[in-house]
């Protein structure tokens, strides 16, 4: 189901900033990922977009990342601006655009912890929400991995944590690809995102970035609230990612504001 796919067709050269389009660094960015049975992603984006799935034993999954980072630096991309700190947390599914065949994220909301949330909350609609999010990370700059990554998150809309580790014998397996590059391409490389506003209108935004250096990271435990309340992943299933990758620093581009689809 999943074809072969190289991440030199996927790159592509920086558009350039302008207006309200934000540069930020995201540190400890962490892409906890689960497989769960297609049928689970039932009614939750609109007919536009179908699953972008893959086959696990026989059976057709669907893929769900939880992906947790501090933003810092975050900053205008064109003006002098003050650059602002933050936690934050995106819960976002894998889907295909079936207008445009892009390969894509649908973001069922963000939790952000920082006053600037009022921005995108309230005057663009989008599906984010205020959480507490703090991290407690130790990366040794030696090994090039961490020796401790915990996050927690207290929020209303999605409570979360989740502790990882990492050793020199962790490896990067990708079952239901026909190889690791193709799968990094649809897990790391998915520049354009689809939400539903708070409005119920349909939304979009594009970002840009490099090649993700992601390494593999092994799960020690994880409780994702928003995840159990939307019948998509259970507390036993969450102990059991399909992928765990870590990077502790890249930098995207965010092109703002963002798009109302139909309008």
């Amino acid at each position: 189901m999943q074809e072969s796919r190289k991440l030199k067709d996927y790159l592509i050269e920086r558009p350039s900033p302008k207006g309200l389009d934000v540069l930020c660094g995201l540190k400890n960015f962490a892409i906890i990922t689960y497989a769960v049975p297609a049928s689970r992603f039932k009614g939750v984006f609109p007919d536009r977009f179908e699953l972008d799935k893959i086959v696990l034993g026989g059976q057709t999954m669907g893929l769900i990342s939880v992906v947790p980072f501090i933003d810092v630096d975050f900053t205008s991309a064109v003006f002098p601006f003050p650059n602002f700190t933050m936690g934050q947390t995106n819960y976002r599914i894998y889907i295909i655009d079936k207008e445009t065949k892009e390969r894509c994220v649908w973001f069922l909301g963000t939790t952000l912890d920082s006053w600037t949330l009022a921005v995108p909350r309230f005057l663009w609609n989008l599906p984010w929400y205020a959480g507490k999010v703090c991290f407690d990370c130790r990366f040794n700059e030696s090994s090039g991995l961490y020796e401790k990554y915990k996050m927690e998150t207290k929020s209303n809309w999605a409570e979360a944590s989740v502790e990882l580790e990492q050793s020199p014998e962790d490896t990067l397996s990708f079952p239901g690809f026909p190889d690791t590059e193709s799968a990094l391409v649809y897990l790391t490389h998915p520049l354009a995102g689809f939400y539903y506003r708070r409005d119920r209108k349909l939304g979009t935004y594009r970002v840009w970035h490099k090649a993700l250096e992601v390494k593999p990271a092994t799960l020690k435990t994880a409780s994702f609230k928003l995840l159990v309340e939307l019948d998509i992943v259970n507390e036993s299933e969450q102990q059991n990612p399909y992928s765990v990758l870590i990077e502790p620093l890249n930098e995207f581009t965010i092109y703002l504001p963002p798009t109302i689809i139909g309008e």
